[in-house]
Order: C-alpha cells, then structure tokens, then sequence
C-alpha cells in the first residue's frame, strides 16, 4: 500500500478550489452540495474549456501546457509558493522566473532594511533600486532624492560622475556589475526591460556599449568594493546578495564594513547624519 497520489497535481488543483470563498470571486453561493468553487467557475475564471479542466483534476486529456497552467494559476489567484508548487506537480520543476511588473516591496521588508546599521538596498534584475536604509542613502547614495528612472546601478554608474568618481577600481567595478546584470537578464528572462536599458546605455556611454559586447557573466553574491567617499575618505565594504523568498526579480544587498577603520568612518557619519523622522 502507497500513500502516495497517483494524481497529486488533480488533487491540489481540487483542495484549492474548494478551500475558496465563491463570493470573493463574484459567484453567489446558493446551495452547493460542496464547499468552494464548482470545476466550471475555475474553467470560467481561467478561460478554458469545463471539460479540459474536469479531465485536468481527474488525470485524463494528458500533460497541461504552460499557458493553461498560468491561466489555472491566475484564476485562483495562486501565490507564488503555491504557483511554483502547481509547476513542480505538473512539470517537475518550478515555472521560468519572470519579472514582476511590480516593483514595490512589503512594508515588513522595509522593516528590515530600516533594522539594519549597515547599509542595505533591495534591486530588481534591471538593476533599480527600489528600496534602502537610512545607511544607505549617506554612504552609498541618496535614492530618495533622485527620479525613480535614475535609481538604477547600471545608469549611476556609467552616466553620473559623481557615481563614477566614487569607485576606487571604477573599471572592475563596472565590468563585474554589466557581467553580473547579463547573468541576471539570461536567468530571469526580462528581455524586453533588458533590450531597452542596454540600448540607452550603449548610446550613452561608450564604455557599456564595449563592456557589453564583450559577452562575459559574472556571479555578484559577495565581494569586496572601496569607495572615495566624498565625505568619510575612503572605505571598504564587503557586501552580500541575498534572494526575497516570493520574488525571484528582487535581491537584497547587504554592505558591511570590511575593516575596523571603516567601520569607524561609517558609524561616525551616520552618528552625525541621523535619520529626520
């Protein structure tokens, strides 16, 4: 005797759609003889045929596509665990990692990073900056006071000078980070928000468009960077990247004084530059 499913994707799609609330997808409960949705209001809200989807829970009709089982996912309102589960049952490997169109992040997140003593910064696989610490926006850059268009890595580094001015190795700098933003275009797929910014960069900076073409990747998980600070002189900063569970496109990174006199340098401006509430 096993008691493992010889169905399990049919009968994951089957607890979902009957631990959900109909009124909360617009149908009138009446009187149904089960909780949850009927199999034709999940084949309705996922625009396929009731039959398809009937034969999909029983394990007849043979393998879903992809397509359906993106639209199965979106008509019940899946979350990203649950949607990577639904893959693996039926494929046996998560979905393809895409960008989220959204790049806002949760109020807990940011709870995060405004703990942290260091600064920290979460980015998107275009390389915007979409959140950061108080840390960071003293040491590293003042986000909040730039458009959102220009919070991007890439743009700072290869068009503002005084971006540029800050890299002690602005060279090594720049070429691990176009490497690194190829690796992360190729694994999640961002083709055309990738093909936009490397086609304004190329045009705008000479040194993009030849470190582009040269092809290479790169990891960006932990290293070590020095900066001229304009203000603190020079300090080094070993920094760590770390993936937000849920969304794939984001990742946090995380800079940590590498010696005891920039650790010094460091708390002694944020000391002087606290946060104004």
């Amino acid at each position: 005797m096993t008691l493992l499913s010889e169905n399990p994707l049919g009968e994951f799609l089957r607890a979902r759609r009957l631990g959900i609330d109909p009124a909360s997808f617009g149908f009138l409960p009446g009187r149904r003889r089960t909780p949850g949705l009927r199999r034709e209001e999940v084949a309705q809200l996922a625009n396929i045929s009731p039959t398809w989807y009937t034969w999909l829970e029983q394990g007849r009709g043979g393998a879903p596509s992809r397509e359906v089982l993106n639209r199965i996912a979106a008509g019940l309102r899946l979350t990203s665990p649950e949607r990577d589960h639904l893959f693996i049952l039926a494929f046996g490997h998560p979905p393809e990692n895409r960008v989220s169109p959204s790049d806002s992040i949760t109020p807990r997140l940011q709870r995060v990073l405004d703990s942290m003593m260091i600064p920290a910064i979460i980015k998107t696989a275009t390389w915007d900056v979409v959140a950061w610490n108080h840390p960071a926006s003293i040491v590293l850059k003042d986000y909040g006071q730039l458009e959102p268009g220009r919070r991007n890595i890439l743009r700072l580094l290869f068009t503002d000078p005084e971006a540029k001015e800050m890299q002690e190795d602005w060279e090594g700098v720049a070429r691990l980070i176009v490497n690194a933003f190829r690796a992360d275009a190729a694994r999640l797929g961002a083709s055309d928000e990738i093909d936009r910014l490397v086609a304004e960069l190329s045009a705008q900076s000479a040194d993009f468009a030849r470190l582009w073409r040269n092809n290479d990747v790169a990891g960006h998980g932990e290293g070590l960077k020095r900066l001229n600070h304009p203000q603190i002189g020079t300090i080094a900063l070993e920094f760590s990247t770390f993936s937000v569970e849920g969304r794939p496109d984001l990742t946090m990174m995380v800079f940590n004084p590498a010696t005891g006199d920039s650790k010094e340098k460091i708390e002694r401006w944020i000391a002087t530059n606290p946060l104004r509430c």
